[in-house]
């Protein structure tokens, strides 16, 4: 019998396991402007957009002043955090490059835009927008076609100079 998930399902949250809590913290939080919603000690911290109960964990539960996991393995590829305007995309991308942070790509998908860069545990973190539903790139059949071309980083930025 098939099945299918529910249309309004949503990922609620990821937990990451990091190796120095506060240096997560200072990324997550000082740089990306989560809130911390609830923090145990030096060992765990939830955190989140907008008073929500978490969007991302932080724990050093099992990996307390470990190295990051091997880039050439099994496991989470990055977190993707979806910006709700075009406009908090560039906010961020400013903040960034203001803030001398390495980024590692930029995309323009067809249906999004994308910025891509590490954590300080190089865990990837995606931050993106979603353009509007009628603007993404569809066949002749109507099946979605994403791409991977260049972000108009000069654009994108046009919007908070």
């Amino acid at each position: 019998m098939s099945y299918s998930i529910p249309a309004h399902t949503r990922i609620g949250h990821v937990h990451l396991k990091v190796s120095d809590l506060e240096r997560s913290l200072t990324f997550y939080r000082d740089l990306l402007g989560f809130e911390v919603q609830q923090k145990f000690g030096d060992s765990a911290a939830f955190i989140s957009a907008g008073g929500y109960h978490h969007h991302i964990g932080l724990n050093t539960w099992h990996s307390k002043g470990a190295g990051p996991a091997p880039e050439r393995a099994a496991g989470l590829y990055h977190t993707a955090i979806l910006y709700p305007e075009r406009k908090d995309l560039a906010v961020i991308l400013k903040r960034l490059i203001d803030a001398g942070y390495p980024l590692t790509g930029a995309s323009d998908h067809g249906v999004s835009e994308a910025i891509y860069l590490d954590d300080p545990d190089k865990n990837g973190v995606e931050l993106y927008w979603d353009k509007p539903k009628e603007q993404w790139p569809v066949n002749a059949k109507g099946e979605l076609r994403m791409v991977t071309e260049r972000l108009d980083i000069d654009s994108l930025l046009e919007l908070v100079v």
